[in-house]
């Protein structure tokens, strides 16, 4: 395992880092078997481990909490807020309201009273920048969180949010963690240089592009990853991005061989040869799948096979440009744009 520091924070982490997404409901996992995962992904050199309130309701986090017990101190941990936790109306956003209660409901869930890194999980359009980085900033003090960021945060976004901290002398988010993989590249157009500019680290989401760069989708073979039963439309090969995607996938499998790589290696080495990205989160189901992710813990590509990836996929371009997270609102809905 390499590591580099996150951001300008000093923590040091792995270029792998471990995703809790898959913990309970959503990856029909057992506590006994994230224990394993969690076991393994310590032991091949993985010292953060990211998940999230909204992950399966909760289970993530209290899974995760039961798996590292007693180990804390071992560890760096990273949570999220503001997805709707409940139909409550105020159970989400970013409002001081919310993130007090949130970040103690993860607290206990977690077992701990502390977490390293707490993440706004998207930009919540009805709170102020102020509101919000003025209350993490008081549960950093209150020594609850050590350090907060954003997670896929449009750059214009990003770019306000820190001129916030610094109007207002609050602290600032020190991370982002946005999606990205050789299908989506779309942050390289601003999101990545913006953060580079402000020395954010980076944990990027989906490197496997929700399984599309596992190997295990290919041309002529039923698609049958997890995430296909509940975003069949990622999938669904009678849509253009996905034949694009596919067509895409099996250029990449020839240049893969060529290099003696397995798709996962590819796909891992590609996010993390970049300079502005910290670490990739990667977000197995079993054991089985960690091993096979973590071999590319060591990878470095060569300048030959970049070149051959942005020959199929240009940089910048992202091939499913309507899975973006970081859209503004008013693009998708039009009574934001008509008044």
């Amino acid at each position: 395992m390499q590591y580099r520091t996150l951001g300008r924070t000093g923590v040091q982490v792995g270029t792998l880092a471990l995703g809790a997404m898959n913990f309970g409901k959503i990856g029909r996992t057992t506590q006994d078997e994230v224990t394993a995962i969690v076991d393994a992904a310590l032991e091949g050199g993985i010292n953060l481990i990211d998940t999230a309130d909204v992950y399966s309701g909760g289970e993530s986090e209290e899974m995760v909490g039961k798996a590292i017990a007693g180990r804390r101190d071992d560890l760096v941990l990273a949570t999220k807020a503001t997805m709707p936790m409940g139909d409550e109306r105020n159970r989400r956003g970013s409002s001081r309201r919310w993130l007090v209660t949130a970040l103690e409901d993860s607290l206990r869930r977690l077992g701990v009273d502390h977490v390293d890194l707490y993440q706004i999980h998207r930009w919540d359009p009805n709170t102020s920048d102020e509101e919000t980085l003025s209350a993490l900033t008081d549960l950093q003090r209150a020594g609850k969180i050590r350090h907060f960021g954003s997670s896929t945060f449009p750059a214009h976004r990003i770019v306000q949010a820190q001129w916030a901290a610094r109007e207002h002398h609050l602290s600032r988010y020190v991370t982002e963690q946005p999606s990205y993989s050789i299908l989506q590249r779309g942050i390289e157009t601003h999101v990545l240089p913006v953060t580079e500019q402000y020395g954010l680290g980076v944990m990027v989401w989906s490197p496997l592009a929700s399984g599309w760069l596992s190997g295990a989708i290919r041309r002529g073979r039923e698609i049958t990853t997890s995430r296909s039963t509940f975003m069949p439309q990622r999938f669904d090969t009678t849509i253009p991005a996905n034949r694009a995607r596919l067509d895409a996938v099996e250029q990449l499998a020839k240049v893969a061989d060529e290099a003696g790589l397995t798709m996962i290696r590819l796909a891992l080495g590609f996010v993390t040869a970049h300079p502005g990205v910290t670490s990739a989160l990667i977000g197995p189901r079993t054991p089985e799948h960690l091993h096979s992710q973590l071999a590319a813990a060591d990878t470095t590509l060569s300048a030959d096979v970049l070149d051959a990836i942005d020959a199929i996929v240009a940089p910048g371009t992202d091939l499913a440009p309507h899975e973006k997270n970081d859209t503004p609102p008013a693009l998708l809905d039009p009574s934001l744009r008509r008044r």
